[in-house]
């Protein structure tokens, strides 16, 4: 990581973590809080993730809470709540579309300041047999991550593997995501872990 570099995490509420947001230091308690703590003193980190964003919601603020800080280093996790309205509320966010709409946002940062880029897939972690359901409306979405990773020469953190994974070998996914969306302490420090490797390896 250079010298003096702004890194911004964008996102939903597992990046938000209940941090206070009416303090633009605060990092919340989750992955971003965690991978700050590890990264350089002169680096200013900045957590902008709003719980309960679709990403039509975070193209609405993408100028304010994005653009206007100009980042060195912006860090995307997006996509679950879109899968998550679908099945609780009926709100339809069609995969190509979705790309499509993440991909403009993309392009609009790049011509703007050019940062380096990590996009970290959405994941889910089954706790109840009805979330089986969701993977054919995430599944399309992560795979879209990944292409749109491939086109922006951007850093991938293939979260819904390595989350995955670690339920396996936890032997609970409540260990992991106690509802199968928000990580738990563990599942934060595994996704802290794996995007500073990535960074670090990266830079």
């Amino acid at each position: 990581m250079q010298p003096a570099a702004t890194v911004l995490f964008q996102g939903d509420s597992i990046t938000d973590a209940g941090r206070d947001r009416a303090r633009p230091d605060d990092l919340g308690r989750g992955y971003a809080a965690l991978a700050a703590a590890a990264l350089p003193g002169t680096t200013t980190v900045l957590n902008r993730g709003i719980g309960g964003d679709r990403l039509t919601d975070l193209r609405a603020r993408w100028e304010t809470d994005t653009l206007a800080h100009r980042p060195d280093l912006v860090s995307l996790l997006i996509g679950v709540n879109d899968t998550w309205r679908r099945h609780d509320s009926g709100l339809a966010s069609p995969v190509d579309a979705w790309e499509d709409e993440y991909r403009e946002l993309l392009h609009r940062l790049h011509a703007h300041c050019a940062p380096r880029l990590v996009l970290i897939e959405p994941f889910l972690v089954p706790v109840t047999a009805a979330q089986w359901t969701w993977r054919e409306d995430l599944d399309p979405r992560i795979q879209a991550v990944r292409r749109l990773a491939a086109e922006h020469d951007a850093l991938l953190l293939a979260a819904d593997g390595l989350l995955n994974q670690a339920a396996r070998t936890a032997g609970d996914p409540a260990l992991i995501a106690a509802d199968g969306v928000h990580p738990t302490p563990l599942g934060h420090r595994l996704l802290a872990d794996a995007w500073l490797a990535l960074v670090t390896e990266g830079a």
